[in-house]
């Protein structure tokens, strides 16, 4: 494997912040993960895993132990509608081909940024779309006992922005590829509002995966959820906070608290109600474009937290500290971050 020592990692990672790794290994095959996990084990180091670098916080002191950046490359496209793409591979190339291929099943993903490989770990979702829907099996190194293993989407536990590899068994596996069940000539889901609506607006009463995909992208790039550094919102996690989900009477009382009964509310399966993260956050009195120093919220989407030039990441997480604060001392309601937290002994407070 390839062993690199005191490399930046600011530059990846869409943050744009943060200090070095200790050591980082480039991960080109799955040999080279189990040979990184072995020499993490053997060096009694702490081991991170890398993949687009989209959805972490890197402390400024940086990481200690070893970083694993994901670089395995691969797609093999069955005739079947089964897809079976390495972890390395950039997530929103694979939902373009998809698309172009006529494959059903992850056209609302489009425009996410990051690897393969991320997406089961937190079932990554958007526009009434979720990865785990889709996905048949997970090919993962079990880093206890050093196995290969497969586990099939029953295993994999998919909740929302939630899995098995997530909550049910932290850090444990190293994602290396993942299979997916796609619809070949299968329609394209439409059940979000926004995205209805905006189909509806252009007379697309019939879209196809290409129009959906192409309405998805437009609306993400008004919100500056795109990675564009030429966007003056483009450095950032995307969505800093998880739409909270409580019990439909909890929801009932936050309607009534607010005073305001076209609060945003999206019913589950289960019976509890998920709210808008972004909601709650401009009702509690941080308005788009609020901003402490070099760091705020973005100008176009409250759910984005933007790193502008200077920014430290004790700087971002001392913010976003302050944005939960906000909506809990108004509503009650504790807002979970997203991005995972990499070097913070102790995150900052406000």
């Amino acid at each position: 494997m390839e062993l690199l020592c005191a490399v930046p990692l600011a530059s990846r990672t869409t943050l744009g912040v943060g200090g070095p790794a200790a050591a980082l290994c480039m991960a080109r095959s799955e040999a080279d993960v189990a040979e990184a996990v072995e020499w993490a084990h053997a060096h009694g180091a702490p081991l991170h895993v890398l993949g687009g670098g989209s959805n972490v916080v890197v402390a400024d002191a940086g990481v200690p132990g070893l970083v694993l950046s994901i670089a395995l490359r691969g797609v093999e496209w069955g005739d079947d509608g089964r897809v079976t793409a390495r972890a390395g591979e950039p997530w929103d190339a694979l939902v373009r081909t998809a698309t172009e291929r006529g494959l059903a099943g992850i056209e609302c993903l489009s425009g996410i940024p990051g690897l393969v490989g991320a997406t089961p770990i937190q079932n990554v979702g958007a526009y009434g779309q979720e990865v785990g829907e889709t996905i048949e099996r997970v090919r993962a190194l079990d880093r206890e006992s050093g196995a290969v293993v497969e586990l099939d989407g029953a295993a994999c536990r998919f909740a929302y922005r939630d899995s098995f590899f997530k909550s049910g068994a932290p850090e444990r596996y190293v994602v290396l590829a993942v299979t997916f069940r796609l619809t070949s000539g299968g329609a394209p889901a439409v059940r979000y509002p926004e995205l209805e609506r905006e189909l509806r607006a252009r007379g697309l009463q019939r879209p196809s995966l290409a129009d959906v995909r192409e309405v998805v992208l437009e609306l993400r790039a008004r919100k500056s959820m795109l990675f564009d550094l030429a966007d003056e919102n483009g450095r950032s996690c995307g969505s800093f906070f998880v739409n909270p989900v409580v019990s439909a009477a909890r929801a009932d009382e936050l309607a009534a608290s607010a005073a305001d009964t076209s609060m945003p509310r999206y019913p589950q399966a289960d019976g509890r109600v998920k709210l808008s993260a972004a909601w709650l956050i401009e009702r509690s009195g941080l308005a788009k474009g609020t901003r402490d120093g070099a760091v705020g919220l973005s100008t176009k989407h409250t759910l984005c937290i933007v790193a502008h030039e200077g920014a430290r990441a004790d700087d971002v997480v001392r913010f976003a500290a302050r944005v939960r604060r906000h909506v809990r001392e108004r509503f009650g309601v504790e807002l979970e971050p997203e991005p995972a937290l990499w070097g913070f002994a102790q995150p900052p407070t406000p």
